[in-house]
């Protein structure tokens, strides 16, 4: 079974920046793409951004564009999410999984522990 480790969350004000990482199990890049999704309280999984692991391109939700750089270390298994100008709404529980949408990462297993992001004023 895949596994995926977050980390990196925390807490930060309107406009500050944090990098979240993504630690994948052995092969799970393998698949193709890998994204992060969020959860905000009350809410259901949403999908923030993924790459393509072959050539690096990628694709974010129309809220977080510009403000938020995805990558991906094929060596060591990892992803990571650079957020820069942080906004009250980005606050929530960031998971990562296989695939670019929800319904394609919740096939491959449940979801990690995530890593929390807090953003207030």
């Amino acid at each position: 079974q895949l596994q995926f480790v977050e980390s990196g969350g925390g807490a930060v004000q309107p406009g500050g920046s944090l990098r979240l990482s993504c630690t994948a199990s052995e092969g799970a890049l393998d698949y193709g793409s890998v994204g992060w999704f969020r959860q905000a309280p009350g809410k259901g999984h949403e999908a923030v951004s993924c790459i393509t692991i072959a050539d690096g391109s990628s694709d974010y939700a129309l809220s977080v564009k510009g403000r938020l750089t995805i990558s991906a270390d094929k060596a060591k298994n990892t992803v990571s999410l650079q957020m820069n100008r942080l906004k009250p709404e980005d606050t929530a529980v960031y998971y990562c999984g296989i695939g670019c949408n929800e319904v394609t990462a919740q096939r491959f297993g449940p979801w990690g522990q995530g890593t929390q992001v807090t953003v207030w004023s």
